[in-house]
């Protein structure tokens, strides 16, 4: 339940008194009315429009107004996060402004933000192109330069070979070819005219007289497709072309997607219209950017230098554009939790006047709803200041309504016993004005769980940790956090309160990291010999007075630890959940006792306390004068020959005097509470329910509404009242009954897991101790020693400190949910979700 100040004084044992109200509100006023409602946060509207749809109710426009202006909202938060604007840096203040005026300057700042992110994408896609342009123009320059000059040289030096010739001179011919592959760069050897590409010669041959013109196409392509794109050029042209790549040392910032990409420069060399189309196609299939460049030095520096100046250009007016960007969305920051939360409490008000019937004829909104009763007062209050700010002629008119319906449950809890009443909640919520778990709940459960996770050291690392969270409250409680972190802080009270007792349980098993210690007085038992270690107790003798506080520390370590702290953790386990499951039964006559049930007090609470106690009781008793008088009684013996052999004597097993007729007792005891339980209940049922009609279905008409009447004079009209299903009860007792009986058994077996992940955590780390820290110590080695420190660390954050806190957490809740609440708590209420603007959620639709 979220927190809130109440006025009454904190009862957690027993829910808020409640009543249903109606609120006939004119329609002037009802804005006011439901806002000041809101404000206050005790009251929840019934929807008494449950018929029509959404898109038919009266406020359905300004709903929709509402949440497109909380769309345009959520851009501009994008917006802000995108300039860095982090949300617990935004202000929240600013001037007041009407709905009206706030949805034409959304709107307005909305298409300015559009209008300036639009340009600015336009701008910064053409400065990447230029950069990606500049880019080709240095690298294809660098190869086109240093083959034009060799190819000239080459020529020189063959021009003084030259000889008149035919036009069909094969020595001609192989000049020209000599001149082409020089320009490409292949300049160690001249092959023959059979071997040279086919398209290329067939070129080449058709007319010697006119000079050898290579087409181009240059640009970039991402260096993760170089090499399918150079393998679908050759096999698409057969191998017609020539491709001349070059890497581009950093990212490039591609133009179309805007993301950082690797790029290399690629030249491909053609001849041909139809191998240029064929090249132009595969460009465009791999998202290869194309760029113009020319073969001519000179135009070439020239292009470069203009390609600069407009780069240097587009950065300036980039520049201004962000800066007036920020500007603007600083400005929106501002004022943003304002708008967003005037915003988000209009959506709710206008969501709430849809739950409202509208009387046309009266020109008035009647609403239904609950409220505590307690608040009364507070509602009449606000009630009436907005009769007086709206000016409203009429007052808003309040009146209690008497109702069979079951109220909702409300508690009024602080921030440490919310997270308590959250763990209750989790298995249901309790009916109205049942007894609440959550009251025992509060210490039980730490408790039980600091039974399990006995170490206070480890305690205090969850004490730390807890109290870390509970200092950064305020901080964390305004961010996002993470699903773990978000699950840690909203339980920091709970953590905090379990590592307290865990503190406590340690002491008792005196285990710091699993080393004991003498805090309170030396051990009480001395060894005879320098072997004591390895003997059993015969081993020692007591040479001083029992240790005053816990387990003595000379247990540890020695062959019988494992025995007796076996011993000792089993009993306790018992001892602690027969006590907890007889709290549950007593806990069962308060409900009844309240609720003025008396078939539950005689034929529930009764039998069941008389078959508990007189089983797992009569155990629980055996225990505690076994540990007095030092008694070598077996118990197991003894509990399971008082049902094999109850007239046996006990020999030895005995523990006190009258023992074997006490056993005969409670067993005779126990077999009558079976049938007590099971039997009488669904007959008197019936009965009750004979006498309750026989005079008819009549009821006092000042305690009932308009809607009881009805349905009493539609049921009258429909031929009487309700069969009463007799054999439903008895098969409903018979299941109840037996699963109290067998439950019994299993519910005290089960409580042995306290024992168990005692054991289990102990071990653990006596294991990590040992084996880990102290066996590293034993090596005499710096970095071994370093090693094992950081090992033992890990070892005990990750599986001590996060595995065992988390399972003991589970172990213990499933004690509560299971062996103690099912006792008495029903938990099939409904929680009180009062219309409150503190509980709006944070969380867009």
């Amino acid at each position: 339940m979220a927190e809130r100040e109440c006025l009454p004084t904190m009862d957690l044992l027993r829910s808020e008194p409640m009543q249903l109200a109606r609120l006939i509100i004119p329609v002037e006023s009802a804005h006011r009315v439901i806002s000041y409602l809101g404000e206050l946060g005790l009251f929840q509207f019934k929807d008494l429009n449950m018929e029509k749809s959404p898109f038919q109710r009266t406020y359905a426009t300004q709903i929709k107004r509402c949440r497109e202006m909380a769309r345009k909202l959520r851009f501009f938060r994008d917006q802000m996060y995108k300039a860095g604007l982090l949300s617990s840096t935004w202000p929240t203040h600013g001037s007041e402004i009407s709905l009206d005026e706030l949805e034409v300057k959304l709107g307005e700042l909305e298409v300015e933000l559009i209008e300036m992110n639009a340009n600015s994408e336009k701008l910064q896609r053409a400065y990447n192109e230029l950069l990606e342009y500049r880019l080709v123009l240095k690298k294809a320059g660098e190869v086109f330069y240093p083959a034009q000059t060799r190819a000239t040289t080459q020529q020189r030096e063959h021009e003084h070979h030259r000889v008149e010739r035919s036009i069909d001179s094969p020595l001609l011919l192989e000049q020209v070819l000599l001149s082409y592959f020089s320009l490409l760069g292949c300049y160690s050897k001249i092959y023959d005219a059979a071997s040279y590409p086919p398209m290329v010669l067939k070129e080449i041959t058709a007319d010697l007289s006119k000079q050898v013109k290579l087409g181009y196409v240059s640009g970039l392509v991402q260096r993760d497709k170089s090499m399918a794109f150079e393998r679908i050029l050759f096999r698409a042209t057969r191998g017609n072309v020539y491709l001349k790549q070059e890497s581009v040392e950093e990212p490039v910032v591609d133009p179309v997607s805007g993301d950082k990409v690797e790029k290399n420069v690629f030249i491909v060399f053609h001849a041909g219209e139809r191998a240029k189309s064929k090249v132009l196609k595969i460009c465009d299939a791999f998202g290869a950017n194309r760029y113009h460049f020319t073969d001519d030095t000179g135009k070439q520096y020239q292009m470069i230098t203009e390609v600069t100046g407009k780069l240097s250009e587009l950065k300036t007016t980039i520049d201004v554009g962000k800066h007036h960007w920020s500007s603007v969305v600083q400005a929106i920051g501002l004022q943003f939790e304002q708008w967003n939360t005037m915003v988000k409490k209009e959506k709710s008000i206008y969501h709430t006047l849809d739950m409202l019937s509208f009387d046309v004829t009266k020109k008035c909104l009647v609403a239904e709803g609950w409220c505590p009763v307690h608040a009364t007062s507070q509602i009449q209050k606000a009630l009436l200041r907005a009769t007086i700010d709206s000016n409203s002629q009429v007052g808003a008119i309040f009146e209690v309504l008497h109702s069979k319906e079951s109220p909702p449950t409300y508690f009024c809890t602080n921030k440490i016993m919310n997270a308590f009443q959250e763990i209750v909640n989790a298995y249901g919520v309790a009916k109205y004005q049942e007894a609440n778990p959550g009251v025992y709940t509060a210490v039980t459960f730490p408790f039980l769980f600091a039974v399990m996770f006995g170490d206070w050291g480890h305690g205090i690392c969850l004490f730390l940790a807890s109290s870390f969270l509970i200092l950064k409250e305020k901080k964390y409680s305004t961010q996002k956090l993470g699903d773990i972190m978000e699950m840690a802080f909203g339980g920091r009270y709970v953590i905090i309160m379990m590592s307290i007792f865990s503190i406590y349980t340690g002491l008792i098993y005196n285990e710091f990291f699993s080393v004991p210690f003498e805090f309170f007085g030396r051990s009480a038992y001395a060894c005879r010999d320098s072997s004591c270690r390895d003997a059993t107790t015969i081993g020692l003798i007591k040479v001083r007075n029992t240790y005053p506080f816990g387990v003595d520390p000379v247990w540890h370590g020695t062959r019988s630890e494992l025995p007796f702290l076996n011993s000792l953790k089993m009993k306790m386990s018992i001892l602690l959940g027969v006590a907890q499951m007889n709290l549950g039964i007593i806990m069962s006559y308060f409900n009844a006792k309240f609720f003025q049930n008396d078939l539950d007090i005689w034929y529930q609470f009764v039998p069941q306390m008389i078959f508990l106690n007189s089983l797992f009781g009569y155990l629980s008793l055996l225990i505690i004068v076994k540990w007095c008088t030092g008694s070598q009684a077996d118990l197991y013996h003894v509990m399971i020959y008082m049902f094999l052999s109850p007239m046996d004597d006990l020999a030895d097993n005995q523990l006190f005097v009258g023992q074997k007729y006490l056993q005969i007792l409670l067993l005779f005891l126990a077999l009558v509470a079976v049938p007590w339980m099971l039997i009488p209940k669904p007959f008197l049922l019936k009965k009750q329910h004979e006498e309750r009609h026989q005079g008819g279905a009549y009821e006092p008409l000042h305690t009932l509404d308009e809607n009881l009447e009805q349905q009493l004079n539609n049921r009258s009209r429909g031929g009487g009242h309700e069969e009463f299903q007799f054999s439903e009860v008895l098969v409903h007792q018979l299941i109840h009954t037996i699963e109290f009986v067998l439950g019994s058994v299993s519910n005290t077996a089960s409580y042995l897991r306290l024992w168990a992940l005692s054991l289990a955590h102990s071990e653990l780390s006596s294991v990590f101790f040992e084996k880990v820290l102290l066996l590293a110590w034993g090596y005499n080695n710096s970095v071994i020693l370093a090693i094992g420190v950081v090992v033992f660390i890990f070892a005990t954050v990750g599986v001590l400190l996060v595995m065992e806190t988390l399972s003991a957490f589970l172990h213990a809740l499933r004690l509560h949910w299971v062996e103690f609440q099912n006792k008495f708590y029903q938990g099939d209420g409904y929680i009180f979700l009062p219309f409150s603007f503190s509980l709006i959620n944070d969380d867009e639709e």
